[in-house]
């Protein structure tokens, strides 16, 4: 059974006179331990659809289930349920708190968890050592480079023991180097099993991936199976 798996996906904005209709029957299945790359111009629904998948909104028509469990139609506080337990969150801008260290950014998710202080320090600082700033971990946002900083936030993302890490454009704001070292992060990641799923407008940045769903105008208009270029080339940075 997939552990992502949509069926006749619709989502549709009720703006003004004219409605939007963002998806227009998606379907698609996602196994475990998947790399995949949604892309799309402005307008193509790949937001949408990763807010679906990410539990962060809900389709007008159409199945989502996760992990087997039906989740389409789920209230606003069972979804968030559903997040802390499955899922983890990347963003381009990173969304750290900038007077906090790394690892009171990384704690956070499980302080709204109810995980108990001795707990979340333990498990923050083992995310943080996966991620390769163990020794780091105690530096503000301002005194990390930018690749250290999304390091942190995927180690945010990890601090949960989700099964998906879902990234929206995760590289938007490194550079090419940088960006290396964060994609052969995500491959190793893949390699342990997590389902990585993450939206991206570069072409040279999908090709990290094993799989790319090309989308338009609401609907998938291609779903292509790849070798992924191996990012392993350019070792992620550790601290010193």
């Amino acid at each position: 059974m997939a552990l992502i798996e949509v069926n006749d996906l619709y989502k549709t904005y009720e703006t003004g006179d004219v409605p939007v209709r963002a998806l227009r029957g998606v379907t698609l299945s996602i196994e475990a331990g998947e790399s995949v790359a949604v892309m799309g111009s402005s307008g193509s629904g790949k937001s949408t659809l990763m807010n679906i998948l990410g539990c962060l909104d809900r389709p007008t028509g159409g199945a989502y289930r996760l992990n087997e469990i039906p989740v389409a139609s789920m209230t606003r506080s069972e979804l968030a349920e559903i997040r802390s337990r499955f899922l983890g969150f990347v963003f381009q801008s990173f969304n750290l708190l900038a007077r906090t260290s790394a690892l009171d950014n990384v704690e956070l998710p499980l302080v709204y968890a109810g995980v108990s202080a001795r707990e979340r320090r333990r498990r923050a600082s083992e995310a943080l050592g996966r991620v390769g700033l163990g020794e780091r971990m105690h530096h503000l946002p301002n005194q990390l480079s930018g690749g250290q900083q999304q390091r942190v936030a995927i180690a945010r993302a990890l601090v949960g023991q989700p099964k998906v890490i879902l990234a929206d454009e995760p590289t938007g704001n490194l550079d090419s180097a940088t960006s290396l070292e964060i994609m052969a992060l995500f491959q190793e990641l893949v390699a342990t099993g997590i389902t990585v799923v993450l939206v991206t407008h570069e072409n040279d940045i999908a090709g990290y991936a094993a799989r790319v769903i090309q989308m338009r105008d609401g609907q998938v208009v291609a779903d292509l199976r790849q070798v992924p270029v191996p990012a392993h080339g350019a070792p992620v940075e550790r601290s010193a």
